[in-house]
């Protein structure tokens, strides 16, 4: 039995980590201390506490501590623990695992340019963290595109030849697959792309200006074209990666924005004197921290050994600043760096600006909070690369085979965008077969996202998903599955599956591993709303085809009841339903219904 007036009589006069656990052994809280012993206790004396610190001890059963030799250890402890255990109440970085590396994987004999989350000690070259997700997506979607890499998995074999797959047919990939060019050729690709991403596209540029020259004094006009094309995609890239240019060369400005309790953390990167997007992030129920403890707070979770600065700059200077400067540079390696609080001029009107704009992102993010935590939430659980915007659902629905039809449901950003369902009539599909129908579906929907569109060619379906959810088991995802990978995409697909009840229970990846989602009732509660919503749109729509098909055929059946005289009869019973129930005269009534034709409408 652990007593806790015990124990804090035990607690030793050294620095440490303390952490605080529950009854059911639930770690609450993380934290570090100079004196383990004073700091421990404060938390339990009858002092002034916010109400986050006072709900977290009611709930305290037990705790551990662990004892280091320094301050510093102690930091550096702390940091670790809260970014493996993400305890409940401490003032977490939710978006810590949204920044993406650039992977350009050396260690494969053919590498591709890919975006990941994780940085592996696996011989790929990493690029980043990036600050700006959607910035590095569009950025390894360009190189891929001007440089017609790999990015299938496909895995050749030396001197055998391959069928070529979809990418090289649209011209999206140079057919190593064909052998069409050596690992020597491909490999001098994926040093130009290194050097655009090391920021040394000039030699890059004059190279391919040389070999455009040379093409055409050759009269090989056709390549020199497409070397044209490709210095003006880069030139492209070049501009958009390119914001403005400072005087500094590595530096980070944060700008801290606290309403109520809500805040939102402004942060400015600018490398090699150009700056890249601010990103920003939102904390909740935070009304007793000072802008400062949360500033220290967020730097302990941001930075890594990857993305330290030379300098950072902000408006508050921090409880513990130098250990925290201290920390910077034995995690960086770097020899000095500097952490600035201006008070005029220049440096100030810089932090002024991201203050400006963590302001304006709380206003604009809160009430749209709730969806984005959601998003996280399914991003985190499923461990996708990005957060799922665009999420795209199938159901098929029909009876007997007849009346085969497909529904599709669009959500963005955890909203469902309803002009954009569609509802499809399956075509190439006969009898009982909802593979099949879903396969049809697939491909019919996929090929917009696969193949470039003509500029008067309408795309009926919208962009590319960034998750698509099945309603149905191991059987729909896999026959997915089969079409993403033909058409040479890359999509996330899950299935959302029943209980036997038909109530949702849980997420199905293609290897029948199922993910929870009843613990979370926010996560529950969209799954279960958007498993309604494809299931819904397709039964809707095969019941009205399958109702107009009963009104079309009873009457279709009468000899002597043309177009003409079906119009009347409905012009004046208004269904087949009234049709029966009238009275013989009633129906001789109508012109062109005979007393014959009548008792046959009575007796359908």
């Amino acid at each position: 039995m652990f007593n806790i007036g015990e124990e804090l009589k035990k607690l030793p006069e050294k620095p440490g980590v303390y952490i605080m656990k529950d009854k059911d052994d639930n770690i609450l809280y993380v934290g570090k201390a100079v004196v383990l012993k004073n700091r421990v206790r404060q938390y339990f004396q009858k002092t002034n506490k916010t109400e986050r610190i006072k709900k977290m001890v009611s709930q305290i059963d037990h705790f551990e501590y662990i004892v280091v030799d320094s301050e510093m250890e102690a930091l550096i402890l702390e940091c670790n623990l809260i970014k493996l255990h993400r305890p409940k109440y401490n003032v977490l970085l939710k978006d810590d695992k949204m920044y993406p590396y650039i992977k350009v994987s050396l260690n494969e004999r053919f590498p591709t340019v890919r975006i990941v989350r994780k940085r592996l000690n696996d011989g790929a070259k990493y690029f980043g963290p990036y600050t700006n997700g959607y910035a590095a997506k569009e950025t390894v979607d360009y190189l891929n595109k001007v440089f017609k890499l790999k990015h299938c998995r496909r895995i050749f074999k030396e001197g055998k030849k391959e069928t070529p797959c979809l990418n090289y047919h649209i011209k999206r990939c140079m057919g190593l697959c064909m052998g069409i060019i050596s690992p020597e050729e491909y490999m001098k690709s994926i040093e130009q792309v290194m050097n655009i991403l090391d920021g040394k596209a000039g030699n890059i540029l004059q190279s391919i200006e040389n070999e455009m020259n040379e093409a055409s004094n050759n009269l090989n006009f056709e390549k020199a074209a497409e070397l044209r094309d490709k210095i003006a995609c880069i030139e492209n890239l070049i501009q958009k990666q390119k914001i403005d240019s400072f005087s500094e060369k590595d530096l980070d400005v944060i700008g801290i924005v606290k309403i109520l309790d809500k805040a939102c953390i402004e942060i400015f990167s600018v490398r090699n004197s150009r700056m890249q997007k601010g990103e920003n992030f939102i904390f909740k129920d935070i009304s007793s921290e000072s802008e400062a403890e949360l500033l220290e707070d967020f730097i302990k979770q941001y930075y890594t050994e990857d993305n330290i600065p030379s300098r950072i700059m902000m408006r508050y200077e921090l409880p513990s600043q130098e250990l925290i400067k201290e920390w910077l540079i034995k995690l960086s390696g770097k020899k000095s760096i500097e952490i600035k609080t201006p008070k005029i001029g220049e440096k100030m009107r810089f932090v002024e600006m991201a203050e400006k704009n963590a302001e304006i992102a709380l206003q604009n993010k809160t009430t749209a909070m709730d969806d984005e935590e959601i998003l996280m939430d399914l991003m985190n659980l499923l461990n996708l690369d990005e957060l799922p915007k665009r999420i795209e659902s199938y159901d098929i629905s029909n009876i007997s085979g007849t009346n085969q039809v497909a529904g599709i449901v669009v959500f963005e950003n955890a909203k469902p965008k309803r002009n954009e369902y569609r509802r499809l009539k399956i075509k190439t599909v006969e009898g009982q077969d909802d593979v099949g129908c879903l396969r049809e579906t697939l491909l019919r929907r996929l090929k917009h996202v696969a193949y470039d569109l003509n500029e008067n060619e309408k795309n009926p379906f919208g962009p590319k998903p960034d998750l698509i959810l099945m309603d149905g088991g191991i059987t729909q995802i896999r026959a997915a599955k089969k079409v993403i990978d033909e058409y040479g995409l890359v999509i996330p697909i899950y299935g959302m599956v029943k209980t036997d009840k038909h109530r949702t229970r849980a997420i199905l990846d293609e290897n029948g591993k199922e993910y929870d989602i009843s613990k979370n009732d926010k996560l529950f509660n969209f799954v279960t709303f958007l498993q309604d919503e494809v299931h819904n749109t397709a039964i809707n729509y095969h019941r009205k085809l399958r109702e107009e098909g009963i009104k079309k055929s009873e009457l279709d059946e009468i000899t002597g009841i043309g177009e003409k005289r079906k119009k009347a009869l409905l012009a004046r019973f208004k269904s087949v339903k009234r049709m029966k129930e009238a009275k013989i005269e009633e129906l001789e009534a109508v012109e062109g219904i005979t007393h014959e034709i009548a008792l046959k409408i009575k007796n359908l």
